[in-house]
C-alpha cells in the first residue's frame, strides 16, 4: 500500500513537472511570450484563463468567445494579448508586453468548460535586469554579442538571435534546430557566426561581421530548452570615429575637394538634399494616398536594388531587376504601395502609399544598393498621419464619428466600423445594418444615416458613450471580393466622469445611463478599484440586489433604481459619503448579448486624511481576510 502511494506521488510530480517551464526575459524587452498549447478537444463553451500567484490567484487574461477582461487585474491592463483564433488553433499562448520586475512569478494557463477546470501549463517567469551594452566603431571587422547560458544544453534545444520586436528580424538561427519556415533576414545574410560545440559549453555568443550604423539596436539571444524559454539581451551601440576618413581627406585635400564640389552642382545637391536632410510628409488619416519623395540626380546602375523600409526594418517595397518584389513585402503593406516605372532610369524612387492610417506613422528609409551590396543612396522620410479627434463630455446622449466620401459607392459594398482593439462596432451591407456581427459592447448603441451609399455619409452615431469608448475608430469600405476601396479614422476621447460632494451630505449619485431594455439575465457590479483595498460596492443579478455579495463597508449604504434594466439607468446612490469613500469606481453590466462599462471618479471633501481612514478600513477587515477584487466576486 505504501509503495503504491509513493508511486502515485511520483507520477503526480512527474505530470506536474511536464506542465511546468521557465521563461526568462530582460527588463526593457517589448514583450515576452508565455507558451501554452492544447491538442485535445475544445469544449463547446470554452474559457481559457491565465492567472498568476499561488495563493489567491490574480486574473491576468481571460478568453471566452472573445477576450473578457473584466476580471483582469489592473496591473495587466492593456499589456496582454492572445492570438485571435486561439480557441480554433489550440495555441493559448499569452503575449505580455513591457515586462517588469514586478511581473516575475508563476503563471498558470487553464481551460474550463464552465464546470471543470484543467491546468494546461505552468510557467515560471523570470525578469532579469542584466542587459549588456556593446560598442562598435565604424569600419570594424566584427563585433561579438555575448550570451552565456547553462552548459550541457539538450541536443534538440532551439537557439535564435533576433532584433527589433514586436516584428523581430531573425539575425541567426542554429542549424538543424530552428523552426520550420524560419529565414534569416537579408540584412544579416553571410555576416553572422556562432561557435562550435556551443550547446555543451553554453557560450551562445554571436559574431557579427562588418557592423554598420544600421546594425545598432537591441538583440535578444533565446534558447528553447524543452519547456523552458531562456533569453539574454544585448544592446549594440555604433560609434562614429571622431575623425572619419572623409574628414581626414578634407583636411589633407581641401582645395581639390572644394573645387570638385563647386564643379559638380549635382554632387552638392545630392550631398545636401539626400544625406543631411530628413523630409517630413503630413497627411490626414484615410486619404486616398500619400507620396514619400526620394529622387536621385546621380545615374544608378541597372542592377541596383531599391529597398523601402520602416524604422524597425519592416520591408515596405522592394524593386529589383525591373520589377516589384511583392513577396518580400511585409503583409501590412501588400497591395498598398507603388513606385514609378523605370525608377533607376528616371531617378525618381518615390513611393506611393495608399490609404495611410495612424499605424503608418513612421520614419521610412529608401536605400539603393549596387549588385555588390554597396549603398549608393539612402534617404529618410518622416510620415506624420493626422487623425481627426472628437471629444465628448461624460453623460452625453450620443456622439457622431464623422466619415464622408465623394465617391460613388456601388450598392454591393460593405461598410465596417472597427475600434482600435479590433472589435466590430457596426456593419452595413446589402442595404441594411448587420447587428449580428457587432461586438456586444456596441449592440443597440450604434446607428448610421439612411441610404449612406447614395449620400456618401458613412458617419456613425454612438449612443451613451463612456470613458470605455475612448479609442481610435476606423471606417472601411470594401467590395464583395474583399478589396478595400477606402479607409478613414477618427479618434474619440470621452472624459472620465467626476463627482464632488461634501462630507456630511445625505447621499451622492454615481451616474451611469445606457440604452434601455437591457436583457433580464444581466449582471451589474459596482466596485471601488482605487485606492486599495478593492471592494464590492453593490451587486445586482437574478433581477434583484445581492447584499450578501457586497463588501460590509458599504452595507446598507447603496441603492439602485428599481427598474434599472428597463430604463437603462445603472446609476448608484451612495448614502452618507465620507472622505474615505473618495476614489475611482467602476460599474460593469454584462449579459450574454450586451456588455457595458463606465468609471466614475468620486471626491468627498472633508477634514480627515484619506490614508488614516484607509488604515481604519484595513484594521476593521482584519489582516487575515484578504480583500478580493470586485470582479472576482462578480464571476
Amino acid at each position: 500500500m505504501m509503495m503504491m502511494m509513493m508511486m502515485m506521488m511520483v507520477l503526480l510530480l512527474v505530470s506536474q513537472h511536464a506542465l511546468c517551464g521557465v521563461v526568462e526575459v530582460t527588463v526593457g524587452s517589448q514583450s515576452v511570450l508565455l507558451p501554452c498549447h492544447y491538442s485535445g478537444i475544445v469544449p463547446e463553451e470554452p474559457v481559457v484563463t491565465w492567472t498568476t500567484g499561488d495563493v489567491g490567484p490574480t486574473c491576468v487574461h481571460l478568453r471566452r468567445e472573445q477576450d473578457d477582461l473584466r476580471t483582469q487585474h489592473e496591473r495587466y491592463r492593456g499589456r496582454t494579448r492572445m492570438a485571435p483564433g486561439a480557441l480554433d488553433s489550440g495555441d493559448f499562448s499569452l503575449t505580455l508586453s513591457d515586462p517588469r520586475s514586478a511581473d516575475q512569478g508563476t503563471y498558470t494557463c487553464s481551460l474550463s468548460d464552465g464546470r471543470e477546470r484543467r491546468t494546461l501549463r505552468v510557467s515560471q517567469l523570470r525578469v532579469r535586469d542584466d542587459q549588456v551594452e556593446v560598442k562598435t566603431v565604424e569600419g570594424a571587422d566584427s563585433v561579438v554579442l555575448p550570451c552565456r547560458m547553462p552548459p550541457d544544453l539538450p541536443g534538440d534545444s532551439r537557439v535564435e538571435w533576433t532584433r527589433s520586436e514586436p516584428e523581430p528580424l531573425l539575425v541567426h538561427a542554429l542549424q538543424n534546430t530552428s523552426r520550420p519556415g524560419t529565414r534569416q533576414d537579408d540584412l544579416y545574410c553571410s555576416r553572422t557566426h556562432m561557435k562550435q560545440d556551443l550547446l555543451r559549453t553554453g557560450d551562445l555568443s554571436l559574431t557579427l561581421r562588418f557592423p554598420t550604423a544600421r546594425d545598432r539596436g537591441r538583440y535578444v539571444c533565446t534558447v528553447y530548452r524543452g519547456e523552458d524559454v531562456l533569453s539574454r539581451a544585448v544592446v549594440l551601440q555604433h560609434v562614429t570615429e571622431q575623425f572619419p576618413l572623409q574628414a581626414k581627406v578634407l583636411l589633407v585635400l581641401p582645395v581639390l575637394l572644394l573645387a570638385a564640389l563647386f564643379a559638380s552642382g549635382a554632387l552638392l545637391y545630392y550631398f545636401r538634399h539626400y544625406i543631411l536632410s530628413v523630409y517630413t510628409v503630413k497627411v490626414d488619416a484615410g486619404a486616398e494616398s500619400v507620396l514619400l519623395p526620394c529622387k536621385s540626380r546621380v545615374r544608378l546602375p541597372e542592377d541596383a536594388k531599391v529597398d523601402w523600409r520602416t524604422s524597425t526594418n519592416l520591408k515596405v517595397h522592394v524593386y529589383l531587376q525591373g520589377c516589384d518584389r511583392s513577396e518580400e513585402q511585409h503583409r501590412a503593406y501588400r497591395n498598398r504601395t507603388r513606385i514609378n516605372q523605370d525608377p533607376l532610369k528616371t531617378g525618381d524612387l518615390s513611393l506611393m502609399l495608399q490609404r495611410p492610417l495612424d499605424v503608418d506613422r513612421d520614419t521610412y528609409t529608401c536605400i539603393v544598393c549596387s549588385g555588390e551590396g554597396h549603398i549608393l543612396l539612402k534617404k529618410d522620410v518622416k510620415l506624420r498621419v493626422r487623425v481627426p479627434q472628437v471629444e465628448v463630455e461624460p453623460g452625453a446622449e450620443s456622439v457622431l464619428l464623422p466619415c464622408r466620401t465623394r465617391k460613388n459607392l456601388p450598392g454591393d459594398v460593405r461598410v465596417k466600423w472597427k475600434d482600435g482593439d479590433d472589435k466590430t462596432v457596426h456593419v452595413y451591407q446589402n442595404g441594411s445594418d448587420q447587428p449580428g456581427e457587432q461586438n456586444r459592447s456596441y449592440r443597440t448603441r450604434t446607428k448610421m444615416e439612411e441610404d449612406p451609399l447614395r449620400t456618401g455619409d458613412l458617419s456613425l452615431t454612438l449612443r451613451r458613450p463612456t470613458d470605455e469608448d475612448s479609442n481610435t475608430y476606423t471606417c472601411s469600405v470594401s467590395k464583395g471580393d474583399g478589396d478595400i476601396l477606402m479607409k478613414k479614422q477618427v479618434k474619440l476621447q470621452v472624459k472620465v466622469c467626476q463627482v464632488e460632494v461634501k462630507e456630511g451630505a445625505e447621499s451622492v449619485l454615481l451616474p451611469f445611463r445606457t440604452t434601455p431594455d437591457l436583457p433580464g439575465d444581466a449582471t451589474v457590479v459596482w466596485g471601488r478599484i482605487d485606492p486599495e483595498p478593492k471592494m464590492i460596492v453593490h451587486m445586482y443579478y437574478s433581477s434583484s440586489d445581492q447584499p450578501d455579495d457586497q463588501d460590509e463597508y458599504f452595507s446598507t449604504r447603496t441603492k439602485m433604481a428599481d427598474n434599472l434594466l428597463t430604463s437603462g439607468d445603472l446609476s448608484l446612490t451612495l448614502r452618507r459619503p465620507t472622505v474615505r469613500d473618495s476614489g475611482q469606481y467602476e460599474s460593469c453590466m454584462e449579459s450574454r448579448q450586451i456588455w457595458r462599462k463606465k468609471k466614475v471618479l468620486l471626491k468627498v471633501k472633508g477634514t480627515v486624511p484619506v490614508q488614516d481612514q484607509l488604515e481604519d478600513i484595513r484594521t476593521r477587515r482584519g489582516s487575515g481576510d484578504p480583500t478580493p477584487l470586485m470582479t472576482e466576486k462578480a464571476v
